[in-house]
């Protein structure tokens, strides 16, 4: 195989620690000097490993933001619940307070039981909000839902 040619410009300690490996190794100082230079060029293990370990802290960071901004969601999400619920709600008569807290423990067990389910078939409310709700599109399993809990509500 026919190699190029190339002239370098080397220092003169860097010319003299050549010659000497040259001498060492009974090889031509372009035999070596080829070698250094491929070397060079080569990635070798750390840099492979670099270059994985740059990759996984990115995605770990995509992770990390994705999971603050799930939590930002959710955390504004139920402030805002209970704002609307205490705006809304009136105050209940002392006698009417038995009553409501056995309909308020019913109620809690229903919503365990959907959030059990939608947990079970792996749905997230907030992938659904990430885009469904901004597009206005309305899921089915929601829209069923609510027209169950709406039904029962009017059989009580």
């Amino acid at each position: 195989m026919k190699k190029d040619h190339l002239s370098v410009y080397l220092d003169p300690e860097v010319m003299a620690e050549l010659i000497e490996l040259a001498g060492q190794k009974n090889r031509p100082k372009s035999v070596i000097a080829e070698a250094a230079i491929s070397s060079f060029l080569t990635p070798d293990d750390s840099d492979r490993r670099e270059a994985a370990l740059v990759r996984r802290l990115d995605l770990l960071t995509r992770q990390g933001e994705r999971l603050e901004r799930d939590l930002s969601i959710a955390v504004e999400a139920i402030a805002l619940f209970i704002k609307f619920w205490l705006t809304v709600t009136p105050p209940l008569p002392e006698s009417a307070q038995a009553a409501a807290q056995a309909k308020g423990r019913e109620r809690f067990e229903f919503f365990l039981e959907t959030l059990g389910r939608r947990l079970a078939k792996g749905q997230s409310l907030l992938r659904e909000v990430s885009m469904d709700r901004l597009n206005g599109v309305v899921n089915e399993t929601d829209r069923r839902s609510t027209v169950q809990f709406r039904s029962n509500e009017a059989l009580r």
